[in-house]
């Protein structure tokens, strides 16, 4: 009779592309240029949504001022829905880089139960400078320290400008576990090439500085 063996079995397999889901965090305060800061940002989320279709990527907006923090854009692959959203910001007020820090951490964990094997990469843009509340700056760390714990590939895209700097963007990258980058040096498209380059990575990346 027929025999049928254990290595005589064939099974079509499917492979698909990872997706990306690439998370914005911005500083919507008046501490700094917002229209620079808001400017880049916009233009690389629309960057990023171009080719999100072939890549299978999703690309959010969390922005922070005042007292709060908002999802301004939710994870979406549609330029269109993108660029409406995107169209007016309001910026001014205080920096609550904790607030902002937590929204992201609420939005990539609902995100994580809708589609576990999308790999998340945050992108902070601010200069650091938390105010607001009691111990700004140390409620900032201890957030970001949150998305350090479970492995969440990170960039922070440091505004600070003027003679006197502080690095307090720097130590808010060594927090998250990620790398820092400068504003001035960058251009909408760079920012959207770095975060091309940098989400694939996946977790643990922590050496990679670009200047």
């Amino acid at each position: 009779g027929l025999v049928v063996r254990r290595d005589d079995l064939r099974q079509a397999t499917r492979e698909g592309r990872e997706g990306n889901l690439v998370l914005f965090v911005v500083d919507a305060s008046g501490s700094m240029a917002a229209r620079q800061r808001m400017g880049a940002v916009k233009g690389a989320v629309l960057s990023l949504l171009m080719d999100a279709y072939q890549r299978r990527d999703k690309v959010g907006l969390v922005t922070f001022r005042g007292r709060d923090a908002e999802l301004a854009l939710p994870p979406t692959s549609s330029v269109d829905a993108a660029a409406a959203r995107l169209e007016s910001l309001p910026t001014g007020g205080r920096t609550p880089v904790a607030a902002g820090l937590l929204k992201a951490h609420d939005v990539l964990r609902v995100e994580r139960l809708r589609d576990p094997s999308r790999r998340p990469l945050l992108v902070v843009v601010t200069d650091g400078r938390a105010t607001g509340g009691p111990d700004p700056v140390a409620l900032a760390a201890r957030a970001a320290r949150l998305h350090a714990a479970e492995g969440i590939a990170s960039v922070v895209v440091d505004c600070e400008t003027g003679p006197v700097r502080l690095g307090l963007a720097a130590n808010l990258a060594a927090d998250l576990g990620g790398t820092a980058v400068t504003l001035d040096e960058l251009r909408a498209e760079s920012i959207a090439g770095l975060v091309k380059d940098v989400r694939g990575t996946g977790p643990g990346h922590t050496d990679r500085r670009v200047a």
